[in-house]
């Protein structure tokens, strides 16, 4: 809390001299800025009619760009934690054919429905928001399966720290040394890409929004001596053999023709109907090893 405290302050105090400086970032790269935001922005494939949330807007640099892509019958919500920051934004959308909504807010606390929107947008915040996780996990919930989200900040990558490059540049803005937040990225991410831009000294993270977890055939038979599938490899371990037992097995298992999973997996069934079924099957005793 104490640190988005931190962060509001500081954008509450720059957000009428924000738009002086926010050019220089791309001008000492050597970037034009305009032609390197709508590069991001197009990353969206956004079509007239698709309603956009941008995260983090501040003066609106972005949502401009964002806006000439909607029409009349499109939707963009700016949201930013400054009100002031957003006050600049309005000014600059004055007029644009978009209906356009400005939210003060948390990006961890999204107020809106689930599946909600065909696109999210955010350039320059994230590495500053106070818990990234819950804010992207925010982003995939109040997305529609598959919308497109587009995200980044700074982060400059480790084989430059070395590099009077990345020396003079980290001297003037220790924000570069923040990591890529691989760890933080929602498992319904899907066809992720994470690219450098501007310098190779800020990253976008690019997916699209899943549902759940990836799926996979684990139940795939697999070819071969050993054979059985993911799903019968990962949950049918069973407690270890004698070395003899093993080889055993083996010689068994060769014998039969059969895959080692099929030959155990019948050979283990048989023997537990056979236990069950003798007079001791019904013993309810239970195990009494350490007894």
């Amino acid at each position: 809390a104490g640190e988005q405290k931190e962060t509001l302050g500081y954008y509450e105090g720059v957000a009428d001299v924000y738009d002086d400086v926010a050019h220089l970032s791309f001008r000492i790269q050597y970037v034009d800025e305009v032609e390197a935001r709508r590069g991001f922005v197009r990353l969206l494939g956004l079509q007239p009619h698709s309603r956009v949330l941008e995260l983090a807007c501040g003066t609106g640099r972005d949502s401009k760009i964002i806006a000439g892509e909607l029409d009349a019958t499109g939707q963009l919500y700016l949201q930013d934690i400054s009100p002031a920051m957003l006050l600049q934004s309005r000014r600059k959308l004055s007029g644009v054919a978009v209906p356009v909504e400005f939210v003060v807010g948390n990006a961890c606390f999204l107020p809106f429905p689930d599946r909600y929107f065909d696109a999210v947008f955010s350039f320059g915040g994230l590495g500053v928001f106070g818990d990234i996780a819950k804010s992207l996990k925010e982003v995939v919930r109040v997305s529609k399966v598959g919308a497109k989200v587009v995200a980044g900040d700074e982060s400059m990558p480790p084989w430059l720290y070395e590099t009077e490059y990345g020396k003079v540049l980290l001297n003037n803005n220790p924000l570069f040394k923040k990591a890529i937040p691989f760890e933080q990225i929602p498992v319904e991410a899907r066809e992720v890409v994470v690219r450098w831009v501007v310098g190779g000294v800020y990253y976008l993270i690019e997916f699209v929004v899943g549902e759940g977890e990836p799926k996979a055939d684990f139940d795939l038979e697999i070819p071969g001596k050993r054979g059985g599938t993911l799903r019968t490899r990962y949950y049918g371990g069973l407690e270890g053999v004698t070395p003899e037992a093993k080889q055993l097995a083996q010689r068994a298992r060769e014998a039969s023709g059969k895959s080692m999973h099929r030959w155990l997996d019948d050979v283990v069934r048989e023997a537990a109907k056979r236990e069950l079924n003798s007079p001791r099957g019904g013993d309810e005793k239970g195990d009494h090893d350490g007894e």
